[in-house]
């Protein structure tokens, strides 16, 4: 049972950062196109629909990730453990940064550029460096 939870762990996982990769992709594509109009439209439905799919995925991390350390408490007491959570916490906090995001071009009221959101959807790439490291080689 522990490898299955484990498994369904890291498929929503997956799920989840495929969508904190290409939301922020979105957006640069969004500040390109007209602020109104069938293209922004367009770009509102999917940005929207990709949320709500990555929301999934976030929610089911956590949950299969709880049901993990409720199986293996001891992981509770290891350094690695509390580094990775702590990037678990600031990638949710960056989830709900991208909400925020979404709904600022959803109403017109978008004022960062394409280049900002480029750099925007490099932070989960070190986020998930981070994550990976700390899961398989278990520095602390």
């Amino acid at each position: 049972m522990l490898l299955w939870i484990k498994a369904l762990h890291v498929v929503f996982m997956v799920t989840w950062f495929a969508g904190l990769f290409y939301l922020p992709r979105l957006f640069v594509y969004h500040t390109q196109v007209a602020a109104t109009g069938p293209e922004h439209e367009r770009m509102c439905t999917m940005e929207r629909k990709l949320y709500a799919i990555m929301t999934v995925g976030m929610v089911l991390t956590w949950a299969f990730g709880i049901w993990l350390l409720t199986l293996l408490p001891g992981y509770m007491a290891q350094g690695w453990m509390h580094a990775k959570l702590a990037l678990v916490v600031a990638l949710s906090g960056y989830h709900g940064w991208l909400k925020l995001h979404l709904r600022r071009f959803a109403a017109g009221t978008n004022t960062r550029n394409h280049v900002f959101w480029r750099w925007a959807n490099e932070a989960p790439v070190l986020a998930l460096f981070g994550a990976v490291i700390l899961v398989i080689v278990k520095p602390f």
